[in-house]
């Protein structure tokens, strides 16, 4: 008899375990990251007896998870590589509309201020036309400023997130180490603690949307994690991650682990997916192209209009200065372990503009293989170019080295990062402005043809002011006409190809443009034998005529700035256009990357859930079926009662 009693109350807490499993299920049906739990159950050995085993009920072997490690690991990871590309989508949408185009954007204040030279052209006298200059001028440089600013903001931003991301792995990898701890000590019973197995899981899950991760498990029960080739938890120990600067002491470029004393750096391009992992790369990459873009620019467009603007006279007949205020590049950084025999590091790298329509965004590493010698490498596309001697060019920059640098010292050269903070006008008068040009033309008094100058500019590219007595054209009649050059100056180059004109005597062609010691000369009609026309310096003070206050011919030359190829073949006036392009195209691949790796994510996920996750319907099938179950198990015992009772009652009889 108490064999059956014996099995029905077995079937009974078999049931009720049933039940209540079902019943945590359907409870954490909502619960994030919570995997369904189903109880196991085996049949008890039977016992033997004369006619065969007879059965004796059910056990309960363990309560088991329903978990799928591939699955759990692939949501995981698409996760991080969802939040790493969303992390930078974001940003570089933010940067993105900070470059605004139409009239608010820099293209448009580049533009105005080009063309306001147009009024002082037509009124090379007009105060008003010249302090319109000077207003676009200013409105220029403040919206450089501006632009520098925000970036400097965003990046102030993303430096923020970083630290909030770093604090929640920090805080994550700890929650995770604890939980190490627990599960090791109730796997030592024998039974998987299933609950706080679903916790480390998501909390897994939860580090990799800050950073991708990599688990190995131990024979305890617990999970090593690793970021990148680091480990940040092993069993109930966690390590801390914190940002660092880089190799040049910029702050805050890198992600590394601090163990105990030790300090070891991630490589970026190991850390994979995770907020962090995008923040860095918008950061280190899209940031630093965003600003050498812009830095470029302001750059280009100062040198540019400085130089030419030197080339003009002021209302007073006195040679021009700067209209921007020149801005200074800043020397290379010396990599921290540079020279680490000699310390302290006294080598310094210097650069400076050559050539401003040359110039390519991006920074420079200068890699020393000697005194002198080594390599420079573009860090925007890899291009190296091997240095034998010091000074060097390349990229329209100078590269200078001092004394001291030693083979294996590395330099971080940035040209462009700080170059738009800096940008301002010069001059605050009107009367400063620059728009006459420094030579002028001088028509021979006995000319019998109706030769003329349609224009002369001055150029900065090689422009030699002309001797005293100035550089003469003497023309000779003929099919075509020819010219002499009388004075101390270079052959003619014709300015439309670039070929030297052949000669003397050079052919003469009406319409044509020729280039001779940096001026530009055009010249309109025919010439007769004997006509002359002369070139000379306009400055007052030597021997001019005082032809500046009539001619405007630098306030045209600096206005002809604007089809200058000067950013990567763009003109001056269509540079803003490339830049908006350059960001625009990143940003939109990010935004792509961001919207595909949310809607693998998202698959995965499901994928997940769909094996892991809770049923209602099926629960709720379940739990009619152990309830079932459970009342046959009570009134198996019921009938065990009822017959031992009679049997009781029979034995007093």
């Amino acid at each position: 008899m108490s064999g059956l009693l014996n099995l029905g109350t077995r079937a009974l807490l078999a049931n009720q375990a049933a039940l209540s499993t079902a019943g945590h299920n359907i409870a954490n049906v909502n619960t994030v990251g919570y995997s369904r739990q189903s109880v196991v159950l085996e049949a008890t050995p039977g016992q033997f007896s004369g006619g065969g085993y007879i059965g004796k009920g059910v056990d309960i072997v363990t309560v088991q998870r329903t978990y799928n490690q591939f699955l759990t690991r692939q949501a995981a990871l698409t996760q991080a590589i969802q939040a790493g590309d969303t992390a930078r989508s974001d940003k570089l949408t933010q940067l993105q509309d900070i470059f605004q185009s139409g009239k608010t954007g820099l293209g448009a204040a580049v533009n105005d201020m080009l063309n306001a030279f147009s009024d002082v052209s037509s009124a090379p006298t007009d105060l008003t036309a010249r302090n319109v200059v000077l207003t676009r001028a200013n409105e220029l440089t403040a919206r450089f400023r501006s632009t520098s600013n925000q970036l400097d903001e965003i990046k102030s931003g993303v430096t923020q997130q970083l630290q909030q991301a770093t604090a929640n792995i920090n805080s994550l990898t700890s929650r995770i180490a604890a939980l190490n701890e627990q599960i090791a000590r109730a796997t030592g019973t024998g039974q998987a603690p299933n609950d706080l197995l679903d916790q480390r899981d998501q909390l897994i899950n939860e580090l990799n949307k800050s950073a991708q991760t990599t688990t190995a498990a131990a024979s305890d029960g617990t999970l090593s994690v690793f970021i990148g080739n680091q480990a940040v938890v092993l069993g109930s120990s966690a390590s801390s991650v914190k940002l660092v600067a880089d190799d040049y002491g910029v702050p805050d470029r890198k992600l590394a682990v601090q163990l105990g004393n030790t300090t070891n750096v991630l490589d970026e391009n190991t850390i994979g997916g995770g907020e962090v992992a995008g923040l860095l790369r918008f950061q280190n990459n899209d940031l630093v192209e965003a600003g050498n873009l812009l830095g470029r620019m302001a750059l280009a467009i100062t040198n540019q209009v400085n130089d030419q603007h030197k080339l003009g006279l002021d209302l007073d007949g006195q040679q021009g200065g700067n209209l921007f205020t020149p801005l200074a590049l800043a020397d290379g950084k010396p990599q921290a372990l540079n020279s680490v025999t000699h310390l302290p590091i006294t080598a310094t790298v210097g650069v400076t503009v050559k050539d401003a329509t040359k110039m390519v965004a991006s920074d420079y590493e200068l890699r020393m293989t000697g005194a002198g010698t080594g390599s420079i490498v573009r860090l925007s596309d890899g291009q190296t170019t091997a240095v034998t001697s010091v000074p060097v060019d390349i990229d329209g920059l100078t590269f200078t080295v001092g004394a001291g640098a030693a083979n294996g010292d590395t330099f971080l050269i940035q040209p462009f990062a700080n170059a738009a903070s800096g940008m301002n006008t010069a001059i605050a008068s009107a009367r400063d402005l620059a728009a006459a040009s420094v030579i002028e033309p001088q028509i021979g008094t006995a000319n019998k043809g109706n030769v003329a100058v349609v224009s002369l500019a001055a150029k900065p590219a090689g422009f030699v002011m002309p001797p005293a007595g100035g550089v003469t054209l003497d023309f000779t009649a003929g099919s075509p006409p020819t010219f002499t050059l009388t004075g101390n100056a270079s052959a003619p180059v014709d300015t439309a190809t670039g070929n030297a004109i052949a000669g003397p005597p050079y052919t003469y062609t009406s319409g044509q443009t020729i280039t001779v010691d940096g001026w530009q000369l055009k010249l309109q009609g025919t010439p007769a034998t004997g006509d002359s026309i002369k070139v000379q310096d306009a400055t007052p003070t030597n021997g001019g005529t005082g032809y500046f206050n009539l001619n405007a011919g630098n306030s045209d030359a600096l206005m002809g700035l604007r089809d200058v190829a000067t950013f990567d073949g763009a003109n001056m006036a269509d540079g803003y256009a490339g830049l908006i392009a350059q960001i625009g195209v990143r940003t939109q691949s990010a935004q792509y990357a961001s919207s595909v790796s949310q809607a693998i994510a998202a698959n995965a996920e499901s994928d997940r859930t769909a094996v892991t996750g809770v049923n209602l319907d099926e629960e709720a099938a379940k739990l009619i079926q152990y309830q079932q179950a459970y009342q046959a198990s009570s009134k198996m015992i019921q009938i065990a009662q009822t017959i031992f009772d009679t049997l009781i009652q029979n034995m007093a009889r």
